[in-house]
């Protein structure tokens, strides 16, 4: 094994009252590809920027080989103080030669040339890149490099990274990029750095393991100290579980939708089907829309459908955000037209989470300052509500201003799901979100029952969330695709999508006879826990209602304290209803197949 080139020797670091890690122990070897994993604010960009040497420990030791060059791709790099892009990409210690950054800069595709305090999210990135690549290091730590960066710029990262002979660090939501690019996994979790020897690709069965150890050392545990330190634990673990059913549904909604989009013939007498017409939300036909000489749009013809997941895919420059506005009639077209329903009322989500005024507090946000917030139409505890979106429920009054990024934009999703509404349009929502408050969006879009748009530069995402992919690729043309971003890609480019599936493996020859069906206590449990699953929430929802009452508790202590633990009950048996019918579904599909 070689000798690492980069090495932090019992790291520790307080940060505010007390340590934000302590003892971590990290090598780094000369052609490392790691992954960095960790929830939002449990330290990872903190612990980049300490092996970056711009953060100095309160213990440990930092050890770097002579001659090495470490550098660092930020997460949010201050161009502000530069008059251009490129004064900011030619600037800092060890700065890079000019003729290399404008290489890197035109074949990422940014012009160094425009001004720093006018450059948009995606320019910014960009220049940050170039920066970062042209100093020739040979350990590159890289926060959230794709935020910000259209497909076409994201596979040159990646193909650039491919080609690298040092080493990197990643932190980064993008599932996709993880999966192609690391070869090995390290986990910020609870001020424990975990190392193994896998790519991104085994990350989820690596900590399921862990989580399950865990669980069962906690046994020991009063329980009720049990409850406190693994609720969230439980909830992730469940939470995939689930995740995994929603894909299945999602993969029949896509198969059903493929049918309706199929020849165009056949497409059109489908739509004329009167159950059709009244699930009716957006129908675009024949829409063209130009600026200029250029058609950004051309002829393009779509009928959206109530619970349709619609992506939108494209570089930038190819019209995702004109598509969007006109669906949602933000501007209209100059040929063809736009009918939605009369019932259609929308909210969009977009990366505002700066808007948040700072000394606000969660309440504030949330509920006015009160304790009961109105989810579409349903009265929440306040604190229940957050737990649905990971936070303790003790942050309800963290100041905004005390809440990392991705803890704002979950707050922001909180705030923005609870609104009454039929159509959802999200912008980016991916950015700076942790992997597992992307479980929970994939999970809150998969149970929303209205239509969603999503903008997304996700791939993983996409492929976890959507019916439906409109691909663009600059020309006009809108590429209508049953499934998410692989299927659009695999239309796109046939040729190299096949080269990569590999051979299925064959069977050993001695492989034993193969059970058939299930058995009778597992066919009937299949066939009853729909139902019994659907009779909880409805009890869960009528006492909720109940103990919606503001003045319950005053009037009647009893009966209030009774409906929690009723209302908890029923969430636990539901809960493990759901898990038990989900590993009938994985048999079932196992004995399909």
């Amino acid at each position: 094994m070689a000798a690492p080139v980069l090495a932090y020797e019992n790291l520790g670091l307080v940060q505010g009252a007390g340590w934000l890690f302590r003892g971590l122990d990290l090598f780094v070897g000369p052609r490392d590809r790691l992954a960095l994993i960790g929830r939002n604010g449990a330290g990872k960009t903190t612990l980049l920027k300490c092996l970056a040497g711009m953060i100095e420990t309160d213990e440990g030791r930092r050890t770097i080989q002579p001659g090495v060059k470490v550098v660092l791709l930020e997460q949010d790099p201050d161009v502000a103080r530069f008059e251009t892009l490129r004064d900011y990409a030619l600037s800092g210690p060890g700065a890079p030669a000019a003729h290399e950054v404008e290489a890197i800069a035109d074949q990422i595709g940014i012009d160094l040339g425009r001004p720093a305090a006018t450059a948009s999210g995606g320019e910014r990135r960009r220049a940050a890149i170039a920066r970062a690549l042209a100093r020739d290091p040979q350990v590159l730590l890289l926060d959230e490099p794709t935020n910000h960066l259209d497909l076409a710029a994201i596979e040159w990262l990646e193909d650039w990274l491919g080609r690298f002979t040092g080493a990197f660090i990643a932190i980064s939501h993008d599932r996709t990029f993880l999966k192609r690019l690391t070869r090995s996994s390290l986990w910020l979790d609870r001020g424990q750095l975990r190392r193994a020897e896998i790519g991104f690709g085994g990350f989820d069965a690596w900590t399921e393991q862990i989580y399950a150890e865990e669980a069962r050392a906690a046994e020991k545990l009063d329980a009720k100290l049990k409850l406190e330190l693994h609720w969230l634990q439980r909830g992730v673990t469940a939470r995939r579980k689930r995740n995994q059913g929603r894909l299945a549904k999602l993969h029949e909604m896509r198969a059903a939708r493929a049918a309706m989009l199929g020849p165009a013939g056949t497409a059109k007498l489908g739509l004329e089907n009167d159950d059709v017409k009244t699930k009716m939300v957006i129908d675009a036909q024949g829409v063209t829309k130009r600026f200029g000489d250029r058609a950004i749009i051309k002829d393009f013809t779509l009928r959206i459908q109530r619970g349709d997941r619609i992506g939108v895919v494209g570089a930038n420059g190819a019209g995702k955000t004109t598509l969007l506005k006109l669906l949602t009639g933000e501007i209209e077209p100059d040929e063809g037209t736009i009918r939605r329903a009369k019932t259609l009322e929308g909210i969009m989500i977009d990366q505002q989470r700066k808007l948040l005024n700072p000394d606000k507090r969660v309440r504030d946000v949330l509920a006015d300052g009160g304790d009961w917030i109105e989810v579409r139409g349903v009265r929440k505890h306040v604190q229940g509500y957050l737990k649905e979106f990971l936070f303790a429920p003790e942050l309800i009054d963290a100041k905004i201003g005390t809440l990392s990024g991705g803890e704002r934009s979950r707050l922001l999703l909180a705030r923005e799901f609870a609104r009454r509404s039929n159509l959802l349009v999200l912008d980016e929502p991916t950015n700076d979100l942790d992997l597992e408050t992307l479980d929970l969006l994939q999970e809150v879009i998969a149970d929303y029952d209205g239509t969603v748009l999503i903008v997304s530069h996700d791939r993983d995402f996409l492929d976890r969330t959507v019916t439906i992919t409109l691909g663009l690729d600059g020309s006009g043309k809108v590429d209508v695709v049953a499934g998410g971003y692989e299927d659009w890609e695999r239309k796109r480019r046939p040729h190299a999508h096949n080269a990569k599936v590999p051979e299925p493996a064959k069977a050993a020859p001695s492989a034993p006879r193969r059970q058939t069906k299930l058995s009778y206590k597992d066919q009937r449990d299949y066939d009853l826990l729909p139902e019994r699953i659907d009779q909880l929430e409805a009890e869960i929802a009528r006492d909720e209602d109940i103990l919606s009452d503001p003045d319950l508790y005053t009037r009647d202590p009893a009966r209030f304290a009774a409906l929690t633990a009723a209302i908890e009950k029923a969430r636990a048996e539901r809960d493990a209803a759901e898990e038990r019918w989900l590993e009938l579904a994985e048999q079932v599909e196992a004995l399909a197949s």
